[in-house]
């Protein structure tokens, strides 16, 4: 591969990666820059709602005068096809790809990259998958009508199955039935014991931190499709459903928000547990417990040199630099006025791989607060964690967001406060009584 091709793919990587967009992330390993592996969070709205799903991305020596292969991973190991153009078996079939015929214009040239890939699958994962199926796009009839629901309640079902249940599930080592044999927990002891090469996640913090800020979003979905689906009911077949490229199953939704409730638990366990071995990493004097305590030790000098731009407390607890606790203070004249927020923010030894938990002690009526306290937040600079303190406090006092779906983890909160002006009106007095519970 030239070095012209290798540029041009390691500055997409870093546009990607340092973009806004909260539902594109990509990786490599190393500098292997030819395979990458991509990550498209499903678009809010449709039945792949927060979804993970994962694809393997191959640049040749001709990129970007040849479009890259693009392979979908998120497949139930083969076994499900989770959109007419995404086929179990891995093939995507997009025009820009050359993979499908397309209109004139559609096809690929050297002014795309790997972005407008991504973004293009994304396009597929719509409110209506049913109509991307050549021949279906302008389906009226009874029986597509029927055909087109049908086909977004088992979307449904399986994109929380497979591409959140089972990826978390086997990120954190929770056992379930066997599949194929082995049980993710026995294959997570054959990568620890070296029989098998370790596998390449380069998501699984990501996943991880999404699975808390979507939690409450995630339970809404299984409590509505639960009343509406009866236990053990078989999929529905697709007019367009194959042999070995089809997706069959049954509803399962009680089943489903039981293992969600584990994941969630499992989860804050994890984050509790840092503490534990946080203090172990600073009796050894290692890296990074001096590199935190640096930099906590900075960032409260930096705030006593420049009080008046913010009033807040921060404290190590149990001198502990894995466990910091922010104290808030609201600010006069805004819907955070008088307000006391307790804040506690859990670091990983593995930090800035893993990134912090954070968590008021106290739940805040807030569209950026989950009912369980998790805070929705994006530092721009990963592993300083200045950055993580200025992003967490923006997110609480900003009262003009840009509407964006993917940082809403607090729906009926959401709800409110992009609804009608009563709606408003009705969010700000909830927030103001939340406000006020946080200092009694």
């Amino acid at each position: 591969m030239s070095n012209q091709s290798i540029l041009r793919i390691t500055r997409e990587l870093g546009e990607i990666q340092r973009g806004s967009d909260l539902s594109l992330a990509v990786a490599c390993r190393d500098i292997d820059v030819r395979h990458v592996r991509a990550l498209i969070i499903g678009p809010p709205d449709t039945p792949y709602e927060f979804g993970f799903f994962e694809f393997a991305v191959k640049f040749t020596r001709d990129y970007p005068t040849k479009a890259p292969s693009v392979t979908a991973i998120t497949t139930n190991s083969g076994r499900t096809r989770f959109n007419p153009n995404i086929y179990a078996g891995g093939r995507v079939c997009l025009s820009i790809l050359g993979t499908w015929r397309g209109e004139r214009g559609e096809e690929w040239s050297s002014a795309q990259g790997l972005e407008s890939i991504l973004i293009s699958i994304q396009s597929l994962m719509s409110g209506n998958p049913y109509e991307n199926e050549p021949g279906f796009e302008d389906a009226k009839s009874d029986y597509d009508k029927k055909n087109q629901q049908l086909y977004v309640e088992k979307i449904r079902h399986e994109t929380l199955r497979i591409s959140v249940i089972e990826r978390l599930e086997d990120y954190l080592g929770i056992e379930r039935n066997k599949v194929a044999g082995v049980t993710a927990y026995n294959a997570e002891e054959e990568y620890q014991s070296g029989a098998v090469e370790s596998p390449f996640e380069p998501f699984k913090d990501l996943c991880k931190r999404r699975f808390l800020w979507y939690y409450t979003s995630y339970m809404a979905s299984i409590d509505t499709e639960m009343a509406k689906h009866k236990t053990s009911a078989r999929f529905e077949k697709m007019p367009f459903e194959g042999p070995g490229n089809a997706m069959e199953g049954v509803f399962d939704y009680p089943s489903l928000k039981a293992r969600m409730e584990v994941i969630f638990d499992k989860l804050n366990q994890e984050a509790l547990g840092w503490a534990t071995e946080g203090l172990a990493a600073v009796k050894k004097e290692s890296g990074i417990a001096s590199n935190l305590q640096r930099q906590f030790e900075q960032i409260i000098e930096n705030y006593r040199k420049n009080h008046d731009a913010v009033a807040l407390d921060l404290e190590l607890v149990d001198k502990n630099p894995f466990v910091w606790r922010l104290v808030l203070f609201g600010r006069p004249m805004t819907n955070l006025d008088g307000g006391m927020f307790g804040i506690l923010i859990h670091l990983s030894p593995k930090f800035p791989d893993v990134l912090p938990r954070v968590k008021l002690e106290v739940p805040l009526f807030h569209h950026r607060v989950s009912p369980a306290g998790v805070l929705c937040y994006d530092a721009s600079r990963k592993d300083d964690m200045r950055s993580h303190i200025e992003a967490i406090i923006e997110a609480m006092e900003d009262e003009s967001p840009a509407y964006d779906p993917r940082t809403l983890v607090n729906p009926e909160a959401a709800k409110l406060f992009w609804g009608t002006a009563d709606d408003k009106k009705i969010y700000n007095r909830r927030l103001r009584r939340s406000v006020q519970d946080s200092i009694e």
